[in-house]
């Protein structure tokens, strides 16, 4: 599977990253799912990080977030869904971590991964959950 997402956007997530260290930054994404099986990110969405675990190793997005961009979403009637979510890892690889793998819910949420430190934002990647939740597929950055 393959993902589109422009610079403009991936800037905006590292810049996210680095604003929320030494914390996760989290969001949603906005965007479609194109015939040929590539997702195509058009909206990165900050979300406040309300997790009421340590906010360094873990992350919630904000529900009432969510519901406002899928009924924004829905009003705007052109096939855009919240697609995914981002977080960063502070301190640690853009990888799914343990973590991660337990917080699966939907499998067909895009997962980007944004790895920084006190230096500033790292590597960007993409995941899709497995289908059974046992891991993560890497997306292809098109």
């Amino acid at each position: 599977m393959n993902i589109r997402l422009s610079d403009g956007l991936a800037a905006r997530i590292r810049a996210h990253a680095e604003r929320s260290y030494p914390h996760e930054a989290c969001g949603l994404l906005s965007g479609f799912h194109d015939k040929d099986g590539t997702v195509t990110v058009t909206g990165v969405h900050e979300s406040a990080n309300v997790t009421t675990r340590d906010p360094a190793k873990g992350f919630e997005v904000d529900p009432k977030l969510r519901f406002d961009l899928m009924r924004a979403l829905e009003a705007q009637n052109d096939g855009t869904g919240i697609i995914g979510h981002y977080h960063s890892h502070p301190d640690h690889p853009a990888e799914p971590s343990a973590t991660d793998l337990s917080m699966i819910y939907e499998v067909d949420f895009i997962w980007l991964i944004c790895g920084v430190t006190k230096d500033g934002a790292t590597d960007l990647n993409a995941f899709k959950p497995r289908d059974d939740r046992s891991g993560f597929v890497p997306l292809v950055a098109t």
